[in-house]
């Protein structure tokens, strides 16, 4: 049987600038990720909608807990593969759409990391444990768009 989980955040407003929502643009569309014991994450909504550039928005956390998630497993898989990863960097690019309704969705995402092994590693396997990820990865069976991979591997010694 399957064993449910809890996670929690704490996600707060910030952005009332004394009278609230009461006018549409009489407010920002910031707030602070406040989860407790844990850093503050100061956010903003998207660039494209006249959000903080300088802030995490949304969309950036769901395609960094995607590659994030992608690389804790992969490490996982390459460790018990007896493959010694040294360095790994990912830049995932996810593509969205708009509709004329404003209703917005991801259409797909590319993980595309640059990962360091040692000469004569098997890169075929490397490369074979990236499609494993997407079996067990919370946040790769979770979403409902896309991912594939474009790693790069660069060989020490």
């Amino acid at each position: 049987m399957a064993q449910e989980h809890d996670y929690t955040a704490r996600i707060v407003w910030t952005g009332n600038r004394g009278t609230g929502t009461a006018q549409y643009k009489g407010y920002d569309r910031t707030w602070n990720v406040e989860t407790p014991g844990k850093p503050v994450i100061q956010c903003s909504n998207d660039p494209l909608l006249g959000g903080d550039p300088g802030r995490h928005n949304p969309e950036d956390m769901l395609i960094a807990a995607l590659a994030a998630c992608h690389m804790l497993w992969f490490l996982h898989l390459a460790s018990d593969a007896g493959i010694s990863v040294q360095a790994y960097a990912d830049d995932p690019l996810a593509v969205g759409e708009t509709d004329i309704t404003g209703a917005s969705r991801f259409l797909r995402a590319t993980l595309r990391p640059r990962i360091t092994v040692p000469a004569g590693t098997d890169l075929t396997v490397a490369d074979a444990l990236h499609g494993q990820v997407h079996k067990t990865c919370f946040i790769a069976r979770s979403v409902n768009f896309p991912v594939t991979y474009k790693a790069r591997y660069r060989l020490l010694g």
